[in-house]
């Protein structure tokens, strides 16, 4: 029998995170020039306590247009509490959260440490590699 794939074998290990204490406006433009959706949001122990996407962001924009408020840390913004997918998760079951989320990405975490992030993207290959279309 062949082996599943695990999310370990296909999330992207190189990833750019922000500190809570960040300045909102570099973050934001981080993501902009990075043409990144989102990203995680770590302490100084590289443990995850948020996750801070261009939606998120939108919210700056807006304060600074409606309130002229334009400022602030990533922390303030970011989303708290962000669902996680655990290191060595098969991708079948990954699949399933994906298709039961509405998030694009969860990051992964291996005895409470960021490890790595995996997207819709990287399950969609993965099973294609595992299960080629005939």
């Amino acid at each position: 029998m062949t082996r599943i794939p695990v999310v370990d074998d296909y999330m992207a290990t190189t990833l750019y995170t922000f500190l809570p204490t960040d300045n909102i406006h570099s973050a934001a433009r981080t993501l902009l020039d990075k043409r990144l959706s989102g990203a995680p949001v770590v302490d100084r122990d590289e443990r995850l306590v948020g996750m801070l996407s261009k939606k998120d962001c939108l919210q700056v924009v807006y304060n600074a247009s409606y309130h002229q408020d334009w400022g602030g840390s990533v922390e303030e913004y970011m989303s708290a509490d962000p669902e996680t997918i655990e290191s060595g998760t098969d991708i079948i079951e990954a699949a399933d959260r994906f298709v039961r989320s509405r998030f694009r990405r969860f990051p992964v975490l291996s005895g409470g440490r960021l490890v790595g992030q995996i997207s819709r993207t990287d399950i969609l290959r993965a099973l294609y590699d595992h299960w080629p279309a005939e």
